[in-house]
């Protein structure tokens, strides 16, 4: 059955929205600073083959929703074929109406395919043999699947082991999208986790270092990081459930980092102490080569842990947090700021209720040296929906200066997850658009609305970024 449900105007709903969108919006090139993108496939220009491949594996979001409506395992992560699972997802979609996946499916589905059939059992089997035959050519390799949307810029996420030898070759390529890395060093924040000790011993081999003391470890991670920016990093990112702050000496540190290098059980204190003292080292570090630093706060991970022990991590078990936000927060900025230390900031929270809490926390720290340098990240993970983004562009609104928003990124796994910054953008212009209509922006402003979209949607993110030339 064929349909017109993505449409031109789709998400805009009167003819201010539409102007934004297509006049200022539409056509401005990608900039994804945060993605977990193999750059390998990248390097490879991976030919996929079939739609599973490129759009059910690894997608988390998907394998939520078939488990909710009874699908079994075997179908998602397991071991039957590619073709009986993506028959399974497509059993799902309906069920997904109101859910943000029902919109990204059909949206990817129709600027990837040019297919505008619903996804269902009946239209199922056709479009998974329409789209594989076209995942087949070259036509549909993973950086022509790039080019399509307009990819400028994109940023994978690295760990500091990592080599960075695909980021290298792709550097010496003739692929014309940048490729970069943010620095993600959470394994060596988070000391209580289990194969701390291991991923050390790790850090020590990559970085050439023996690392017995705390200076190790903190040498180990600045050279890392000086290896990393010679290899184009300008950004990094840490994923944590809050930020520590408690006071502490180097001697403690010390004590706490050989303590447990011998095996031995930490305190909660002794862990928030460590945390608190690495993650400002790494924060003034970052300061020092002029980065970019990313903090996603608020998730509560790995709950199933039947499931996490046989899937592992990203596999689906995960849930918003409601930690406490603020104060540690506000305490950890003030530290850097203090000491004229604190680089350009981005802060996600997924729990909606904090929304204003960081709406207001980066006024704290604008001071006046660059544009909307500390920014409050888009909607992000659970958040990255239609009601999820609209109310952190109205908390940033109303707090801040949306017009000095850095914008949408995808922070995905999949290469066909791109459509979400379109999706960002008809959101953006149609809350704009229906306050024109209601009079509560001047119409006679519309050019200079335009230019606030084209900021948002690409032009604030290219200044903000200093590796985007």
């Amino acid at each position: 059955m064929s349909t017109n449900f993505i449409h031109d105007n789709f998400l805009l709903e009167n003819k201010y929205a539409e102007e934004l969108y297509h006049n200022y919006s539409k056509n401005q090139p990608i900039i994804d600073y945060h993605n977990h993108l193999s750059p390998q496939e990248i390097l490879d220009d991976t030919v996929y083959n079939n739609l599973t491949k490129v759009w059910i594996n690894g997608d988390h979001y998907k394998w939520r929703a078939m488990r909710t409506l009874g699908i079994s395992e075997k179908f998602i992560t397991g071991d039957a074929t590619d073709k009986e699972k993506f028959i399974q997802w497509a059993k799902t979609v309906p069920y997904t109406m109101r859910n943000p996946l029902y919109h990204w499916t059909h949206l990817e589905l129709s600027r990837y395919f040019n297919v505008t059939d619903l996804l269902n059992e009946q239209s199922a089997e056709r479009i998974y043999e329409s789209t594989s035959e076209k995942l087949s050519t070259q036509d549909y390799s993973c950086r022509n699947l790039l080019r399509k949307v307009n990819a400028e810029l994109l940023c994978t996420t690295e760990d500091p082991i990592d080599t960075l030898v695909n980021h290298q070759q792709l550097e010496k390529s003739d692929f014309e999208v940048k490729v970069s890395t943010a620095f993600r060093p959470d394994k060596a924040i988070l000391i209580a986790n289990y194969g701390y000790n291991n991923y050390i011993n790790s850090l020590g081999k990559a970085a050439d270092i023996n690392i017995e003391s705390y200076q190790d470890l903190k040498d180990a991670l600045k050279s890392r990081i000086e290896y990393f920016h010679d290899n184009g990093c300008r950004l990094c990112d840490h994923g944590l459930n809050q930020i520590s702050f408690v006071t502490y000496t180097e001697r403690d540190v010390e004590i706490i980092f050989k303590k447990k290098r011998k095996g031995d059980s930490l305190s909660k204190e002794e862990t928030l102490k460590f945390e608190t003292a690495i993650l400002l080292f790494l924060s003034e570090t970052y300061h020092e080569f002029g980065w970019v630093q990313q903090f996603h706060l608020g998730a509560l991970r790995n709950n199933n842990k039947r499931m996490h022990s046989i899937l592992g991590p990203d596999t689906g078990w995960d849930s918003i947090g409601d930690y406490s936000q603020a104060e540690k927060l506000s305490a950890f900025l003030n530290q850097l700021d203090s000491k004229d230390k604190l680089t350009k900031t981005i802060i996600y929270n997924l729990n909606p209720a904090d929304n204003e809490v960081m709406a207001t926390m980066i006024g704290n720290f604008n001071d006046g040296s660059v544009r909307g340098k500390i920014q409050f990240g888009s909607g992000w993970w659970f958040l990255d929906q239609k009601d999820g983004m609209t109310k952190q562009l109205n908390a940033l609104s109303n707090m801040g200066l949306i017009s000095c928003f850095i914008g949408m990124l995808t922070d995905s796994r999949s290469f066909l997850s791109f459509p979400r910054h379109e999706y960002f953008r008809r959101i953006l212009c149609n809350l704009l658009g229906d306050e024109i209509q209601r009079g509560e922006l001047p119409k006679e402003e519309m050019e200079w609305i335009g230019k606030m979209v084209a900021d948002i949607s690409y032009n604030n993110a290219k200044q903000y970024f200093s590796f985007i030339k």
